[in-house]
C-alpha cells in the first residue's frame, strides 16, 4: 500500500522534479506598457523533460542585457538560475507608436526546474541600465496548475550533434512559411545556415562545443507575410515584415507559439528562417534570430543576426533615424562591441594597438584583404548604434556593420568567444 501511494504521488506531481537539471520549466509573460510605463504580469508555467539551458556559471550573466530573469531557492535564498535578454517590448518603447499607444507582448523564459520551492525575479532596464520594471513570483516544482508539455516533437534532424545537453551548446534552426511538400528545401536551408556561422571566426573554432536541430515546421501558405504590400499569410509561426511599420524589419511576435511548436526538442537558442526572397530580418539578444533564406545575402545576414541573438552585440552601422537615442554620453552600453566613452576601460582598451588615437581617424572600410595584421586596425571609430555621433566601434568594417565585411572584427570575435566559453566552462 505504502510503494502505491508513493507511486500515485509522483503521477500527481508530474512535473517534480528531483534533479534540477532534468527537466526544463518554461515560464510565460506579459510585457505590457507604453513609452513611459512597464507592466509584467505572469500568464503561463509548463514543464517538460531535459534541460537543455547551461550546466555551468548558473548564478551569473555573461553581459547585463536589456533585462535579467533570476531564480532563487525559496527557502536559502540562493541564485539557482540567473540570464540576460533583451525583447521586442523594449524597442517598441523607442517608437513614435507607443507614446500614443498602450500594447502587450508574450515573452518566454527557460528554467532549470526547481527540486523545492523558488522565487523568480523579472527585472527591465532602461537605457541608462536603471531598473525600469520588476516582478516576482514564486514557484512551487509540486504546482499542480503547472503544464506537463509531452506532445509529439515536430519533425526534426540533427546536422550536427557533438554531445550531450550538458555539454553543448543546442541551437534549433526553425522552418518558418515552409508548406509540407517544401521540408527539403527548408534542410538544405538549415543546413547552409549552420555552415555560414560555422565558417566565421571563432564559431569555427569552437565548432565542437554546438548541437544544431533543423526543425521542419509546416506552414499552410509558403512565404511569409509582407502587411506593407498587403499580403498575409498562414505560417507557423505567424511572422511578419513591417515591424513597427520599418519594411526590413521582421519578427515574430507569437513568442508562446514558437515555444509550443519547439516542445520535446532539446534547444537553447533559436534561429528561424524564413521562405522568402525579401530582404530581412532580425536578432533579438537570447529570444530569436530570424532571417530570409533566399536572399542573396542570407549568409552574412544570418551571422549578423546570430551575432545579436546569441552574443548580445549591438549593430554598428548608422542611420540617424531613430524616433529616440538608445546610448548616452553618461552611461556606458552593455554590448560589448560598442562604446560612449563613459567607461571605455570596460570594453576594447586593452586591445589598442600602442598608438592610436580617440576617436580614431576613419579609414578605407575594406581593408581585410591587406591586413597583414588585423589587430592594427583597432581604435575606436565613431559612428555605431543607429548613431553617428557619440557612439563609437572598434574597427572600420565588420559582420555587425555590414553584408561586405568578411567577418567579425577582432573585438566581437573575442566577445563571442567569451560567450561561448560563459556557456561551456566552469
Amino acid at each position: 500500500m505504502q510503494r502505491y501511494l508513493i507511486v500515485l504521488l509522483a503521477v500527481v506531481l508530474g512535473c517534480a522534479a528531483a534533479d534540477a537539471q532534468e527537466r526544463t520549466l518554461r515560464v510565460d509573460y506579459i510585457f505590457s506598457g507604453t513609452d513611459r510605463t512597464q507592466e509584467i504580469a505572469l500568464d503561463e508555467m509548463s514543464c517538460s523533460e531535459g534541460w537543455a539551458g547551461r550546466h555551468v556559471n548558473m548564478d551569473e550573466v555573461a553581459v547585463r542585457g536589456n533585462g535579467q530573469v533570476c531564480m532563487k531557492d525559496a527557502a536559502s535564498g540562493k541564485v539557482l538560475y540567473r540570464q540576460s535578454f533583451s525583447t521586442l517590448f523594449q524597442e517598441w518603447q523607442t517608437t513614435e507608436e507607443a507614446t500614443r499607444v498602450r500594447r502587450s507582448f508574450e515573452n518566454v523564459f527557460l528554467f532549470p526546474m526547481p527540486s523545492s520551492p523558488a522565487v523568480i525575479d523579472v527585472e527591465l532596464y532602461d537605457f541608462r541600465g536603471g531598473v525600469s520594471a520588476s516582478f516576482s513570483h514564486s514557484v512551487d516544482p509540486s504546482d499542480i496548475l503547472i503544464r506537463k508539455q509531452d506532445k509529439q516533437p515536430a519533425p526534426h534532424r540533427y546536422l550536427l550533434r557533438n554531445g550531450s545537453m550538458s555539454d553543448c551548446i543546442d541551437v534549433a534552426i526553425v522552418a518558418e512559411g515552409y508548406s509540407s511538400d517544401e521540408a527539403g528545401l527548408f534542410y538544405e536551408d538549415a543546413l547552409a545556415a549552420m555552415d555560414a556561422i560555422l565558417a566565421h571566426e571563432p564559431f569555427a573554432q569552437y565548432k565542437d562545443r554546438f548541437n544544431f536541430v533543423a526543425v521542419a515546421l509546416e506552414s499552410e501558405d509558403s512565404g511569409v507575410s509582407v502587411p506593407g504590400d498587403g499580403e498575409w499569410k498562414r505560417t507557423a509561426l505567424g511572422s511578419h515584415f513591417n515591424t513597427f511599420y520599418m519594411d526590413r524589419y521582421l519578427t515574430t511576435l507569437r513568442l508562446r507559439q514558437m515555444h509550443d511548436q519547439l516542445s520535446g526538442i532539446s534547444y537553447e537558442h533559436i534561429v528561424i528562417l524564413a521562405n522568402t526572397e525579401t530582404y530581412g530580418g532580425g536578432g533579438i539578444f537570447n529570444s530569436y534570430t530570424l532571417t530570409t533564406a533566399h536572399h542573396s545575402a542570407f549568409r552574412p545576414v544570418v551571422v549578423h543576426e546570430f551575432g545579436h541573438s546569441f552574443a548580445g552585440l549591438a549593430d554598428e552601422y548608422y542611420y540617424d533615424d531613430q524616433f529616440v537615442e538608445y546610448y548616452y554620453p553618461d552611461c556606458e552600453p552593455w554590448e560589448q562591441n560598442i562604446t560612449t566613452l563613459y567607461d571605455f576601460e570596460s570594453k576594447w582598451n586593452d586591445m589598442l594597438p600602442k598608438v592610436v588615437s580617440i576617436p580614431t581617424q576613419p579609414v578605407e572600410e575594406n581593408v581585410w584583404e591587406s591586413m597583414e595584421s588585423p589587430e592594427s586596425f583597432i581604435g575606436v571609430y565613431e559612428g555605431a548604434g543607429y548613431q553617428s555621433k557619440g557612439v563609437y566601434r572598434p574597427y572600420p568594417d565588420c559582420r555587425m556593420k555590414t553584408n561586405a565585411a568578411d567577418g567579425f572584427c577582432p573585438v566581437c570575435r573575442r566577445a563571442i568567444a567569451r560567450m561561448i566559453r560563459f556557456y561551456t566552462e566552469e
